[in-house]
């Protein structure tokens, strides 16, 4: 239950830290996250998956590749596709995209906003709540029962723009 409410808790500061929305797959094996949490519209969601965008997002990309976080802004000179600039059509101008991996495990997650850039202070607090995650749900089949369905009910509650 506890495990469960800190989760809760971090997604929904999450929520507040990223406006526009953010994507956190935690724990990717090959291509697929074991929990997915995404809270950017659905306009921005449709628009990412019909266009297949995610083959060339150099957010996903760096993530695969590196630990620790990265401005968006930073990535552009390797954004051969124009991805970042479609996102801010739809409203991710400033975004950040931070990556863990311990124990084999690796984690990625992107954040956006469409007022400002994030500050010092908020990529740190991201880059806390991204780890208390990552490590709330390691070890997925070891994972009680009972914290899984509501890791379920969360990703279904965090998943709806």
């Amino acid at each position: 239950m506890i495990r469960s409410k800190e989760m809760g808790r971090s997604l929904g500061r999450l929520k507040q830290l990223a406006p526009a929305g953010f994507a956190m797959a935690l724990h990717v094996a090959f291509t697929t996250p074991a929990f997915m949490f995404r809270t950017y519209s659905r306009e921005w969601t449709d628009a990412y998956t019909r266009r297949g965008l995610i083959m060339t997002d150099p957010t996903v990309r760096w993530g695969l590749r590196n630990t620790g976080m990265i401005r968006w802004s930073d990535l552009a000179p390797e954004d051969e596709a124009g991805i970042l600039a479609i996102a801010a059509e739809y409203g991710l101008a400033h975004g950040v995209t931070y990556a863990t991996q311990t124990g084999g495990s690796r984690s990625v997650c992107s954040f956006a906003r469409s007022d400002r850039d994030f500050s010092q202070q908020d990529c740190d607090e991201i880059a806390d709540l991204a780890e208390t995650m990552h490590g709330l749900t390691a070890n997925e089949e070891t994972l009680h029962p009972e914290f899984r369905e509501s890791l379920r009910q969360m990703a279904v509650t965090f998943s709806q723009p």
